[in-house]
């Protein structure tokens, strides 16, 4: 994630910490574009939170620095630095009303009182929480607890806003909302943002750059499309959505084109980016949704040359897609068909056709 022309924000160099024969982040080392919504994203104990709290400066690194807009703030106290973080619990003062949550940073760096009043009137209004200043935060749902801290962090201006899992005590209804209330207040204001989740969808449609991580690493890095479309490996492809894998062996290359010997038979495809030679065995990755699926004396094109013939093992309705489970010799491969409404939903038992595009993501073996 190199930044040009000066436009990186945050730079993290060769990072690494440990806790006691745990290593927690194992050399890394990443820019973050100035003005994106980046999402460092892996399952519990990967190393994101961790990470974050460097860049916070809660934690303190055992190798590495950690680079602020051109400036070494490694050992820099967190008060001291341009960052602004919002925790899991929201951390708001009970004690305080929402007005005084959302000032008191500017209190404590001593801002005149008008200053300040004017300053928490305007947050108010930017996160729709206009009138409700005299409130405590017992008093209010936690979406709305959630809107003043984002508040009290933005009242400090920072270069960055850290976010870590700030939607996970939310209901579904209300993550769903949040989210979209994130990625506006991202856009109206330019912010940098660094948001840590476990949820994939949830990065998904938040993010312009995701990170993910594993066991302490960097595992890829990219748009949520590049993610999803093309994982470099099988830890991310399983992480993102679901996936099906299926080996196979080269056994002819023409024209940009390669048959790729499955235990299905052979089917005509693409040539993967990378360098192929006859006889290599590599890995078709394919998600679910791009396999479309049909009663095995249905075709739906003639055009049709890569398939495969299975059994429908399991059908799970799920309103706007219909998510098979198909047995295909003695693999399972999962389909997910959309708009079951309209092309109705093939029962357990039923013997169908499955076809595959000759376009197909590839990993080696």
């Amino acid at each position: 994630m190199t930044c040009a022309n000066g436009s990186s924000i945050l730079e993290l160099q060769n990072i690494v910490k440990h806790f006691g024969s745990m290593t927690a982040v194992n050399h890394v080392s990443l820019d973050l574009e100035r003005g994106k919504l980046v999402t460092f994203l892996g399952p519990s104990g990967c190393g994101k939170t961790t990470l974050l709290r460097v860049i916070s400066g809660f934690t303190v690194p055992d190798e590495g620095k950690v680079v602020l807009d051109g400036q070494d703030i490694t050992d820099v106290q967190p008060n001291a630095r341009d960052t602004a973080m919002v925790f899991q619990n929201y951390a708001l003062f009970p004690h305080m009303t929402v007005a005084n949550n959302i000032g008191f940073g500017l209190k404590i760096m001593k801002k005149p009182k008008q200053e300040v009043a004017d300053e928490v009137e305007r947050l108010l209004v930017l996160v729709q929480m206009e009138g409700l200043g005299g409130r405590r935060p017992h008093e209010l749902s936690g979406g709305q607890q959630q809107r003043v801290a984002l508040a009290r962090a933005l009242s400090l201006h920072p270069k960055i806003l850290l976010l870590d899992e700030p939607l996970s005590n939310l209901d579904a209804n209300l993550r769903l909302l949040m989210r979209g209330e994130i990625r506006k207040l991202h856009r109206r204001l330019g912010l940098s943002i660094i948001f840590v989740t476990h949820d994939q969808e949830e990065a998904m449609s938040l993010s312009d750059r995701l990170v993910v991580m594993d066991q302490g690493v960097v595992k890829q890095i990219g748009s949520p499309t590049e993610i999803y479309e093309t994982p470099v490996d099988e830890f991310v492809a399983r992480f993102i959505g679901h996936i099906n894998f299926l080996p196979g062996e080269v056994t002819d290359i023409q024209g940009g084109r390669i048959t790729f010997k499955t235990y299905h038979g052979d089917w005509s495809v693409a040539q993967p980016p990378f360098p192929v030679s006859l006889g290599d065995r590599i890995k078709a990755v394919v998600r679910p949704e791009s396999i479309g699926i049909c009663a095995a004396d249905e075709r739906r094109s003639e055009r049709e040359s890569n398939f495969i013939c299975g059994r429908v093992e399991f059908a799970m309705y799920i309103g706007a897609i219909i998510r098979y489970t198909v047995m295909c010799g003695e693999q399972m491969i999962y389909i997910d068909e959309t708009d079951p409404q309209y092309t109705g939903i093939l029962k357990e038992g039923t013997g169908v056709r499955l076809s595959f595009k000759d376009r197909i993501h590839m990993l080696k073996l």
